[in-house]
């Protein structure tokens, strides 16, 4: 992989011989094209979406304001931040965790190195919870848990969707529980959230109407062959999950039956071909399965779910 900087081959050295980033004084857009060729260059898929990400992090500028100023040339500093982030997305780092935020469910959610990098599968994960949630007639107002919370985007994107709710997160990372704490208080729903350190639910009483969660699925004999995004770059606590996959979905399905209210449901994040088998699980803790896994934009079974029914 080429680690050239970004350049032009008609770019002349200075006169005083001192040597300049070759970014500097060049237009917005002109700096645009050639992040995005350079990108491009070192096989990245998502060159030009990546392009216009770093520049208006480094400009502080949307995509009208890109346009708009697009004749406006970068300073030097501006130049040598957007190389410094250049290389380290060549380098293999995702833009999320270069700019230290992602969206997820149309909400901004701050990173950390504890943290995952909340994708748009998972949201599949909020559009069932929903769904299943609208199906239940509540006398009280509606609590939730997120096992597992990470940053707490499924279970911020749960609270925003239902104003009346109260929720949990827990995480075995205190690190983790700061970043969602931060994510709560700078999306307005701190008083509505609160954040426990222990193992899936074990620290949680309930009863809950609604247990979520994306715990680690990946069989550690696969996390290597990721991609260098994924696994050089995610909490591995957040991806290993034992030997077949299932640990956590052995150690939670269980927790969460216990704690669900009658009516109740849990969704968890499934990874490829592994729905039946959490399905199973669900069935062997006495939860009921009343409709098939919801699949992702790709199509892979990604939110499974069941309900604990009346005894």
């Amino acid at each position: 992989m080429s680690t050239r900087p970004l350049s032009s081959p008609h770019t002349a050295p200075p006169r005083d011989g001192r040597v300049s980033n070759p970014l500097t004084a060049r237009s917005i857009e002109s700096a645009r094209r050639a992040l995005a060729a350079r990108l491009r260059s070192a096989g990245l898929d998502e060159a030009e979406l990546d392009a216009r990400m770093l520049l208006g992090a480094v400009l502080s500028l949307d995509l009208t304001g890109l346009i708009s100023q697009a004749a406006r040339p970068l300073t030097e500093a501006e130049a040598t931040q957007l190389a410094g982030y250049a290389q380290r997305r060549i380098s293999g780092e995702p833009v999320a965790r270069i700019l230290g935020t992602r969206e997820f469910w149309g909400l901004p959610f701050r990173l950390s190195e504890a943290t995952l990098v909340p994708r748009p599968d998972t949201e599949t994960v909020v559009e069932r919870a929903l769904e299943m949630f609208r199906e239940q007639s509540l006398s009280h107002p509606p609590r939730i848990a997120d096992i597992g919370t990470g940053s707490g985007a499924i279970l911020l994107a749960l609270l925003h969707e239902i104003p009346d709710a109260f929720g949990v997160g827990t995480d075995l990372s205190m690190t983790a529980l700061h970043t969602a704490r931060s994510n709560a208080a700078a999306l307005g729903l701190a008083d509505r959230a609160a954040f426990v350190a222990c193992s899936y639910a074990s620290a949680l009483r309930g009863p809950f109407d609604l247990i979520v969660s994306n715990p680690p699925y990946i069989p550690a004999g696969e996390i290597p062959k990721l991609s260098i995004e994924v696994r050089e770059h995610d909490p591995h606590l957040a991806l290993d999950g034992g030997n077949d996959g299932y640990d956590a979905y052995r150690a939670l399905i269980p927790q969460a039956a216990e704690r669900l209210v009658p009516g109740g449901a849990l969704i968890v994040e499934a990874g490829q071909g592994q729905a039946g088998d959490i399905q199973a699980l669900m069935a062997a803790a006495a939860l009921s399965i009343d409709r098939p896994p919801k699949a992702d934009l790709s199509g892979i079974p990604r939110a499974v779910s069941a309900r604990k029914m009346p005894s």
